[in-house]
């Protein structure tokens, strides 16, 4: 590691060898570019918080905006048509509308009755067909989001304030930028109901930004790249600008960037950020000129310094630099200790100086840095716990000691497991592989839906979500319903927020947290009644236990079933093969008679369906590829969710390889007569031996051939035993004679013409020909 201390050496020796005008030209340089990425670095904070700061403004609108859709009075008025008598009705919107929550003030805003006709502003109601804005309300309602801004916005005219709700006055009109929030809020919709649209002057969004100064000049584009906050004349001396930013921001990793360019005959340097939020693009120009005026006055007093160092640096040159070397090297020993990295790193170039800057720089944030890693862990701390109190790994004296160490509910009277499953994703919005990220949703919800001291910290455990809940209730009955209602609750709160369908299992109530792992077991024992009772269910373990039968099934009638199964793939009917498994599973499922062992029959099924395409001689990756089959199927937890698995995964790729192979037939036949022409083409073969060997009509091989080869049998013989001829002439010395009698040619003459017509000359002279290139 004498990166450093070679560097002083040859830099020494270069301060005395090169002129002082060029070690002033280089330092110069060097300034000027430090001092503008030193700036640059600095604007492009400014910019991040500028951006942040405009966002956090324009979402908490949005968020304000959502709850005030959702609210009950607005949700009431959307269904009912208001008139100009109706006074408290528009009083109580207006007055809403006017409590929107933003830094920046509200100019305008306008709740839109599509279906009513109506409008209510701050201070009055409008017929909707009558208002100027209409065509513009009618193109939001046709923008393929549902909330949106748009900085395209007409001049606004603005409430005065202090007005009373229906005796509104214009006191002006401002340029705005313009939310607007679709009423109900569905994906994509181009027909809601009704809209929220609210406007924000351009100057209060302008003040937002960083105000300008000597170094810096910051705007904002929109997404179609129209810096909207700037005067038309600013737009047109910044248009070459603004272009080449919505160029580079549409490229891949073209988001953040920096360039030169010039604006106003002026060079500026010009830095970028696009938002991810809304499209919108910060920028901020610096001015060149500003930046170089420090490094000109560097310039001049680095070549007096460069002119003293000249006569210093040729004599103390080596003793120096070792005795500038020793303090650095005793620091990067240091630092070693502090963060070690690997050695390599600096000596292969390394800058010393910078490996001890990044010590010194991670020493001093690192215990701030651990707090907060202390406090981002201590929820998963207690995920933890309650994970392997769920799993059996925590003893019995530990349990209650950590238990009021995390502050988990102390005092309880009795405590239970619900156990939720998602039912069948292939009818919703979601697919296969968002099921984690759905059970983290739902664990989320569940966390913010029960208070803390009424349940342990939820947790996520083998494709469930595990909730323990403690109560004070002692009452059987009464604690039943409790643990019911929460059940509830949750349920109805996921199919809210996610459109989703879940059922969930209850245990029997229990005392101590040692009989957690007992009560999770009941849960997920309750939870199999899905297959029977079908999606959306709440099943407590009493319940299954109190009405558990051991009910008997005749194994003779799944075996005719399978047996028709099978038939109907064999004869390619996915239709009677689909309604043959119905009836399969209301076998097994019927009245619990499987609950244990439906997945030992399906997986048997499985198998029978499998010998049927092994039997057909096709491979069965071609039907299995890319899929782990039994893992998926023990995961199936809902009839739907196995009727549509075996119609996809199994019948209908089935019944497309049989297709496939009795279309390939033909060609099969014809690759074995090709097959039989090369190796017996020296022997007496003919059609009618082919077909007595592949047991099949002459007539019949001969259409077969000509319809794949596009040739008569007898061409293709003969023309492949012309090629052969032509090899035997080339590789061997045999006469033509004895050539012509290994093609079964027991005419020479006859020989000696079809080599004729075949290439335009005797075998003769092609052997002749074949002499003369060797």
């Amino acid at each position: 590691m004498r990166g450093y201390l070679l560097r002083l050496l040859v830099f020494s020796l270069v301060l005395g060898a090169l002129p002082t005008v060029f070690i002033g030209i280089v330092s110069y340089y060097i300034a000027a570019g430090d001092i503008e990425k030193k700036v640059s670095e600095g604007n492009m904070q400014l910019l991040s918080q500028t951006q942040m700061r405009v966002e956090q403004s324009l979402k908490s609108l949005e968020m304000s905006a959502t709850q005030f859709v959702s609210s009950s009075r607005v949700k009431t008025a959307m269904n009912e048509t208001l008139t100009p008598g109706e006074f408290p009705e528009v009083r109580e919107l207006s007055a809403e509308l006017s409590h929107l929550q933003t830094e920046a003030v509200i100019k305008q805003a306008y709740l839109v009755n599509i279906d009513r006709d109506w409008a209510v502003s701050l201070g009055m109601l409008y017929k909707l067909s009558a208002m100027e804005q209409r065509r513009e309300f009618a193109a939001y309602a046709m923008h393929p989001s549902s909330i949106f801004w748009s900085t395209r916005s007409a001049p606004v005219p603005v409430s005065s304030s202090g007005v009373s709700p229906g005796v509104e006055t214009v006191a002006g009109t401002t340029e705005t930028v313009t939310l607007v929030h679709k009423i109900p809020l569905l994906p994509r919709s181009a027909a809601p109901k009704g809209l929220l649209v609210v406007h924000l002057a351009k100057d209060d969004i302008r003040g937002l930004l960083a105000p300008k100064n000597r170094l810096g000049n910051n705007y904002v584009l929109d997404a179609s790249g129209l810096a909207f906050l700037a005067t038309t004349e600013e737009q047109a001396q910044l248009g070459d600008i603004n272009r080449r930013i919505a160029d580079l921001a549409g490229s891949p990793g073209g988001r953040t960037g920096f360039f030169h360019a010039e604006a106003g005959g002026e060079k500026v340097s010009v830095l970028y950020r696009t938002s991810g939020y809304n499209g919108w693009t910060y920028v901020s120009l610096i001015s060149q000129a500003e930046i170089t005026k420090e490094p000109k006055k560097i310039a001049l007093i680095t070549g007096a310094a460069c002119a003293l160092i000249l006569l210093l640096v040729l004599v103390f040159a080596y003793v120096g630099s070792r005795r500038m070397y020793s303090p650095i090297r005793s620091l990067l020993e240091y630092s070693r200790g502090l963060t070690p990295e690997r050695p390599e790193e600096v000596r292969d170039g390394g800058d010393e100086l910078a490996y001890i800057r990044q010590s010194l720089q991670s020493l001093a944030v690192s215990r701030s840095q651990l707090q907060e890693r202390m406090e981002g862990q201590a929820g998963h701390l207690k995920e933890f716990f309650v994970l392997k109190l769920f799993t059996g790994q925590i003893s019995t004296n530990d349990v209650e000691y950590r238990s009021q160490m995390y502050g988990f509910p102390q005092g309880w009277k009795r405590l239970g497991v619900l156990t939720l499953a998602i039912d069948n994703l292939q009818e919703t919005r979601y697919a296969e592989e968002d099921r984690e990220l759905l059970l983290f949703a739902v664990n989320n919800i569940v966390g913010e839906l029960l208070p803390p001291a009424s349940r342990f910290s939820p947790i996520l455990l083998d494709e469930t979500q595990v909730t323990l809940l403690a109560s004070q209730t002692e009452e059987p009955e009464a604690l039943k319903e409790e643990f019911y209602r929460t059940a509830e609750a949750i349920r109805t709160h996921v199919e809210s927020y996610l459109q989703l369908q879940v059922s969930i299992g209850i245990s029997q109530p229990f005392m101590k947290l040692s009989g957690t792992v007992k009560a999770y077991g009941e849960s997920l024992d309750a939870l199999k009644c899905r297959i029977s009772l079908g999606p959306e269910i709440i099943v407590r373990y009493e319940d299954i236990a109190r009405h558990e039968g051991s009910g008997t099934t005749v194994y003779a009638h799944l075996k005719v079933l399978e047996e028709q199964l099978v038939q109907a793939l064999r004869e390619m009917q996915p239709e009677r093969a689909s309604a043959v498994f119905d009836q399969y599973l209301s076998a097994v499922l019927h009245k619990d008679s499987f609950t244990q062992e439906h997945h030992l029959l399906l997986i048997q099924l499985m198998s029978r369906l499998l010998l049927l395409v092994q039997d057909q001689g096709v491979p069965l990756r071609k039907v299995l590829e890319g899929d782990s089959a039994v893992e998926r199927l023990m995961r199936l937890r809902t009839r739907e969710e196995i009727s549509v698995w075996f119609a996809t995964r199994l019948f209908a790729p089935i019944i497309a390889l049989l297709s496939e192979k009795n279309e390939s037939q033909y060609v099969n036949i014809a690759d074995r007569l090709v097959g039989m022409i090369h190796e017996g083409y020296d022997g007496d073969i003919t059609l009618e031996s082919c077909a007595a060997e592949l047991n099949f009509h002459p007539v019949y091989l001969s259409r077969v051939f000509k319809r794949e080869m596009g040739v008569p049998f007898s061409d293709y013989l003969s023309e492949y035993r012309m090629n052969m001829a032509k090899v035997l002439l080339e590789t061997t010395t045999l006469k033509i004679s004895e050539v012509g009698e290994k093609l079964q040619y027991k005419n020479i003459s006859a020989f000696i013409r079809s080599f004729r017509k075949t290439f335009g000359m005797t075998p003769g002279q092609y052997r002749d020909l074949i002499d003369q290139q060797g």
